[in-house]
């Protein structure tokens, strides 16, 4: 048990700050002019490409792998995206002062799509550099 943390503690820590910024309360940081229209959803995205990164370096590291599985990546992704989806519900139900929203999700389904598919193109990446 604690050599999965071993491996895994970046992609745990990483989830644990994106459930702690999803849950608390921000106020009018929302209305602040340094921010754009778009800026949340590009911060939901952001933060679920780092967690799929995260998430896949821990598991290559684990199995000594050169590369990522369709079965694994699916179950990363997957994964991904159902946390995401347990947040916005959460903000929906739990955290009232929060707003759940369809287009949040959706940004985090594109954020670990764009993860996964930066992994994969790195690895391709090292595996056919010319020596």
């Amino acid at each position: 048990m604690k050599t999965n943390f071993k491996y895994y503690g970046a992609a745990i820590l990483w989830a644990l700050f994106i459930f702690i910024l999803c849950s608390i309360k921000m106020g009018e940081v929302s209305h602040s002019p340094m921010f754009f229209a778009g800026f949340d959803k590009l911060t939901h995205c952001g933060m679920f490409f780092v967690l799929v990164v995260f998430y896949c370096m821990g598991f290559i590291r684990k199995r000594d792998f050169d590369s990522l599985t369709y079965s694994v990546a699916a179950t990363v992704t997957i994964v991904a995206i159902l946390y995401g989806g347990l947040i916005e519900l959460l903000q929906l139900y739990i955290f009232t002062w929060r707003s759940g929203e369809w287009a949040d999700w959706f940004s985090d389904a594109v954020g670990a799509g764009m993860g996964i598919f930066g992994v994969w193109l790195t690895i391709f990446a090292i595996k056919n550099v010319k020596k």
